[in-house]
């Protein structure tokens, strides 16, 4: 299975919140790892809870790659 791959026009285009593929994708770590930071509260942005969904807010995930929209 591939990873996720974004470039910068897409990841300056992102919506507000994002799954967490996407945001593994942005951070360019697979999915399963990011899951696993998530889980172990070691994820490096703030990551919002609902239900079983978990999504992550696209400006801080920005912020601390230093992509500018």
């Amino acid at each position: 299975m591939s990873r996720l791959q974004l470039d910068l026009d897409q990841i300056r285009t992102l919506p507000p919140v994002v799954d967490v593929p996407t945001a593994a994708a942005v951070l360019g770590i697979g999915r399963t790892a990011a899951y696993e930071l998530i889980r172990t509260d070691s994820w490096p942005t703030p990551v919002v809870r609902l239900g079983k969904l978990i999504r992550v807010p696209t400006a801080p995930l920005l912020d601390l790659v230093g992509v500018r929209r």
